[in-house]
């Protein structure tokens, strides 16, 4: 019958520990000493195994056991297995020197830089992994020592995959530090809140306190790769502005041609990012955006402005639309012309009609929406004498107004936002034109005599009507429009 020694510590002679169990933890040895033993099996005084041999298989500890070195042990021969110890308390961020055995975070967000592997020797291993996914944007270089190779090829690596990871084991002089295992992907939880990408952020494409938004003042996309959930956010707040609608010609037999209508105004409440300030087109029913159901790409639409007119007969050029998010807004109505048709043409909001026959505004809101994108152009006045004729103003989100004698109309008001964190009025109608001087215009619109005749850029402005008897007097310009995507980020 095989003979069982049970004790709860081992020792040699000077007393120092080689075995010692305590309740389930089993500690083996002290610094280089030994442990012998004649029989099959050490085990401690409760009869748990500390050490067990079955042919020429030795088993440490027993079934539940937690083994562990003594401090001050360490453990040799056991090999590294292609593993590295992870160094999570210092992330680099410029260039260093590694150490064999190790694996480091590499955060590439300020700008590249090199990681020198140190002198190869056969077995060594170091490992690198992009911390903030952004090795796409600013390469991790990974040069080997002197004229060691990477691959088998002596020169750098570059890793320049977003979320890439590399392990590299030198092997010999011949092939030198080889790649054994690598990952170009990194996983990440999912965030609570909308996620997205397009035309220019606020600020540099970093943010607005909590909250950010996407200005787009030319065609784009606007991409939402994480719709987020009712923790967060799940919405958009949006801003469609159309390109505003061009003035006409101011000399035809002292009578004048009206101004260009704002392109359309819509909005959402602004409930949805924070509850900024919003013009009456935000009422209900216009609501924000869900995007939680349907992330992905949504193409992105600027109106461009219609060009006012020098010749006549010729009506100024209506404004194009705008798009995002599947909300439209038409373009302003471009003016009324000398001879008939002289009313002022229809649109997002309606251009300013002539003053020959005291034509009428075209018609705002054209198509129909709900809330209502724009209002009607005003209608020309023809007054005796004939230099007190004008022509209408263009019609904006608010009313359009009628010439009046002695004086071009002035354009309609257009809508304040607070969108983009500051008050901006956008999508004025352009003022009209007279034997004298012109209507005035606001937000965007143009008038004459005034800064520009031309409507402001990317604010849907129409463009005023050139006053009669005046030389070069070609109306002028709408304005190109503009579209604002806010939301919740974090």
């Amino acid at each position: 019958m095989a003979s069982t020694i049970k004790v709860d510590n081992v020792q040699n002679t000077p007393g120092t520990n080689i075995a010692s169990k305590c309740g389930t933890t089993v500690t083996v040895g002290a610094a280089s000493d030994n442990i012998r033993s004649a029989g099959n099996n050490l085990q401690a005084s409760d009869g748990g195994n500390l050490i067990s041999q079955c042919g020429t298989t030795v088993t440490l500890g027993a079934s539940g056991d937690t083994v562990s070195l003594a401090s001050g042990a360490s453990q040799s021969g056991f090999g590294r297995a292609g593993s590295v110890d992870w160094d999570t308390a210092s992330i680099k961020t410029a260039g260093f020197s590694a150490v064999s055995g190790n694996g480091y975070f590499c955060n590439t967000n300020g700008g590249i830089f090199t990681v020198s592997l140190p002198a190869g020797s056969a077995g060594d291993i170091v490992a690198l992994a992009d911390y903030t996914r952004t090795f796409n944007t600013n390469n991790l270089t990974v040069s080997p020592d002197g004229s060691e190779k990477i691959g088998g090829v002596a020169a750098d690596a570059v890793l320049d995959v977003n979320g890439q990871s590399a392990t590299f084991v030198y092997v010999d002089s011949t092939e030198g530090w080889i790649n054994t295992q690598e990952t170009q992907t990194s996983q990440t939880g999912t965030p609570p809140f909308v996620v997205a990408t397009g035309g220019t952020p606020c600020t540099g494409a970093i943010v607005c306190s909590d909250y950010k938004q996407h200005t787009f003042t030319g065609p784009g996309t606007f991409t939402v790769t994480n719709g987020g959930d009712p923790t967060g956010s799940t919405s958009v707040d949006y801003l469609v502005i159309a390109g505003g609608g061009g003035g006409g010609y101011g000399a035809a037999c002292n009578h004048t041609n009206g101004a260009g209508g704002a392109g359309g105004y819509r909005e959402s409440p602004g409930a949805a990012s924070g509850c900024y300030t919003v013009s009456p087109r935000g009422a209900a029913p216009a609501a924000a955006v869900v995007v939680s159901a349907s992330p992905g790409s949504y193409t992105i639409a600027i109106g461009a402005g219609g060009a006012g007119v020098g010749t006549q007969p010729v009506k100024g050029c209506p404004g194009s639309l705008s798009s995002a998010l599947c909300i439209s807004s038409a373009g302003g109505g471009g003016s009324g012309k000398n001879p008939a048709p002289r009313c002022g043409q229809d649109g997002g909001s309606g251009g300013g009609g002539s003053s020959n026959a005291s034509a009428g505004g075209g018609s705002g809101n054209t198509p129909p929406t709900n809330p209502v994108q724009g209002m009607p152009g005003g209608a020309g006045l023809d007054a005796a004498p004939s230099s007190l004729a004008s022509g209408g103003g263009g019609g904006a989100v608010g009313a359009g107004a009628n010439g009046t004698a002695g004086c071009g109309g002035n354009g309609g008001t257009g809508g304040t936002s607070s969108i983009d964190g500051t008050p901006t009025g956008r999508a004025g109608g352009g003022g009209g034109g007279s034997n004298t001087t012109g209507g005035t215009a606001t937000c965007g619109g143009g008038s004459f005599p005034g800064p520009s005749m031309d409507g402001t850029v990317n604010t849907g402005g129409g463009g005023a009507s050139a006053s009669a008897n005046t030389p070069s007097s070609t109306g002028g310009s709408g304005a190109s429009g503009v579209v604002i995507i806010r939301y919740k980020f974090q």
